[in-house]
């Protein structure tokens, strides 16, 4: 419950800010890490990480051998994701701007990575936070990774996606409050 009302209190505070009234459910989280090859995964990248559902998927489920790389913006929920993930090997929390994503990764050694997990409410975004980045995704994305957004309106940005993204899936998952899902997308178009 503490979760919640520390995401409520972000969403009152910070509005389109913050891309929900609560933390996403279990059910959502797996779902939105669902096509992720962790066999083969060496790096991925979770944006918007809030108060960590997704972070506590991608903790259990990731291997020893690929990296996780957790951006959050929001210091309150920066400092939170760090106490609950910092202490495993593979994971680092880094508090900063998605703008910045590429000259961070860089600076760890990172040149490409596999998979982008995204928790931020983009669509909300002004036109140029967007722009911005799905550039940065692109530079940082490896041909054939995935860019994997979380959205509690199911289905209506598919053509949103569409229009930085070649291919968009999208899964459903109704046990969310309230019925959310996942767009998986690959393929991103060249940003003017």
């Amino acid at each position: 419950m503490k979760d919640f009302f520390l995401f409520l209190g972000k969403f009152f505070k910070h509005g389109t800010a913050i891309a929900s009234l609560a933390p996403s459910s279990p059910w959502l989280s797996r779902a939105t890490v669902r096509n992720v090859d962790w066999a083969n995964a060496k790096v991925v990248v979770e944006l918007g990480a809030g108060t960590g559902p997704i972070t506590k998927v991608l903790a259990e489920k990731a291997p020893p051998g690929c990296r996780v790389i957790v951006l959050e913006r929001d210091p309150d929920f920066a400092r939170l994701l760090k106490e609950r993930f910092q202490h495993l090997p593979n994971f680092e929390v880094i508090e900063g701007d998605v703008r910045d994503l590429a000259r961070m990764l860089d600076e760890r050694g990172i040149q490409q990575v596999d998979y982008v997990i995204s928790g931020l409410p983009v669509p909300s975004f002004p036109k140029d936070l967007q722009r911005d980045l799905f550039r940065v995704v692109r530079q940082v994305l490896a041909p054939g990774g995935t860019y994997n957004q979380i959205t509690e309106m199911p289905l209506v940005y598919w053509r949103f996606y569409g229009k930085f993204f070649h291919d968009v899936k999208f899964a459903f998952e109704p046990r969310n409050f309230p019925p959310a899902g996942a767009y998986f997308c690959r393929g991103v178009k060249e940003i003017a």
